[in-house]
């Protein structure tokens, strides 16, 4: 969430750089509400001082013996006016405060203009697409085909959206998220946490997923008690230190977790309705890092590393681009998306979004730290994926499939699944 006063301060600026991803900032309108509740909280803040002089006076006439019925009645109005600005200054916060939680953040300079995927700036490619000496299938026909894979079962359960891994695919999904895991854990000093997956509409609030999005999300509900289901583990991992003070010593803070994922796709108006790209329920591994505003660059830049360290892991090729400003999600300032090559689609499709939230996040969910000063001051966030396992799932079967039928798994996962091959009649095998 931004500060009124700074959106004000810049002006045109401000206008300017919130066109840039498509929203129209009302300044007019901004700055009509924060001179409103300026004037409340003054206009209270005097009547307070004038309701202690009269209190004073009361005491003084009453000592000398006068008549206070006069000023007993003043006294009586004045707090009368005290609650009336008061409930002013309350109404024109919550207005303020509603108006501050649908505007953006606002884009990075660097972030290229336009407002789609069409206008990302390739940033350095990795690795080299696999070439296939035979037609190669995508991931739903070669699961299926192999009986690891039945979204038929999965929509009679659910609906469609939904999948069910069976077999030696239940036992690579495990296996990739528990790579993850140990990467992020092991090698690039992430914390794991195990988080609930039901939050509270402040919980959501505080990562920017409410009040804009609540269309694409899950909710569940008991007696008057409202629950989300979460859309990322970033929403549990980011308000762990909500209404917070992080000492400045204990930054950068590095979170990771594995969690199933919920969303409605609402606004996906039918896009990748076929196979694991676009699901309802999905798993993945999230990576968070707290941090102070002036290091958000250099963790992004930390973050991304980490994500392509698993498709490293993987030999899976990928790219790495910049976002276009008016693409970029509504938390973010800049974004880099990894793209990974799937075979079946001849293209690279997004696998990982790292974004820089700059304190954006940390006003909106009242995470601090302290400056040099030691005056309290919002704490900076990062956000990444690391990685959708469905997602990396349906690459690793497409680029690692064989002419046989088969499926050849890269040897980082034969530790955790016991075998290197899944055979075409999706039986896993040791050679």
């Amino acid at each position: 969430m931004h500060d009124a006063r700074v959106l004000i301060d810049m002006g045109e600026d401000a206008v300017r750089r919130l066109a840039r991803r498509g929203y129209t900032l009302d300044l007019s309108s901004l700055e009509s509400l924060q001179s409103r509740r300026n004037k409340s909280i003054q206009s209270g803040d005097e009547l307070r001082s004038e309701s202690k002089r009269v209190a004073q006076e009361v005491q003084r006439t009453a000592k000398t013996g006068g008549d206070i019925s006069a000023l007993k009645e003043a006294a009586r109005k004045i707090k009368e006016q005290i609650r009336e600005a008061e409930a002013e200054q309350d109404q024109v916060q919550q207005e303020l405060t509603e108006l501050l939680l649908t505007i953006p953040n606002l884009p990075a300079d660097e972030a290229p203009d336009g407002d789609s995927e069409d206008f990302a700036v390739e940033q350095r490619r990795v690795g080299t697409p696999p070439a296939f000496s035979f037609e190669p299938k995508d991931h739903v026909d070669l699961g299926e085909g192999m009986g690891i894979l039945d979204f038929g079962r999965a929509t009679k359960l659910s609906g469609p959206r939904f999948s069910v891994l069976r077999g030696a695919g239940a036992a690579l999904e495990r296996a990739l998220a528990t790579l993850f895991l140990d990467l992020h854990t092991r090698r690039h000093g992430y914390v794991e946490q195990s988080v609930p997956f039901l939050v509270s509409r402040k919980t959501m609030t505080g990562t920017g997923q409410l009040p804009k999005f609540e269309e694409d999300l899950f909710k569940t509900g008991v007696a008057d008690r409202d629950l989300f289901l979460i859309p990322t583990a970033e929403v549990p991992l980011t308000n762990l230190y909500a209404d917070e003070i992080v000492p400045a010593a204990e930054l950068p803070i590095a979170l990771t977790a594995q969690t199933p994922c919920f969303r409605s796709e609402a606004g996906s108006y039918g896009r990748d309705t076929r196979g694991l790209i676009r699901q309802h329920q999905f798993t993945k591994v999230e990576m968070v890092r707290i941090c102070a505003a002036d290091e958000t660059r250099s963790e992004m830049e930390k973050m991304v590393g980490h994500a392509e360290a698993c498709l490293k892991e993987l030999d899976l090729a990928y790219r790495v681009v910049t976002l276009a400003a008016g693409d970029t999600g509504f938390s973010a300032q800049l974004t880099y998306d990894l793209e990974v090559w799937l075979p079946s689609q001849n293209t690279y499709r997004e696998i990982s979004s790292v974004s820089d939230f700059g304190t954006f996040q940390g006003r909106r969910a009242s995470i601090r730290t302290r400056d040099e000063n030691g005056k309290p001051t919002p704490a900076a966030t990062v956000n990444g994926s690391g990685l959708p396992v469905g997602r990396t799932l349906a690459a690793v079967l497409e680029q690692h499939q064989q002419a046989d039928g088969s499926v050849l798994l890269p040897e980082s996962l034969v530790k955790y699944l016991g075998f290197r091959r899944i055979k075409a009649d999706g039986t896993p095998s040791e050679e």
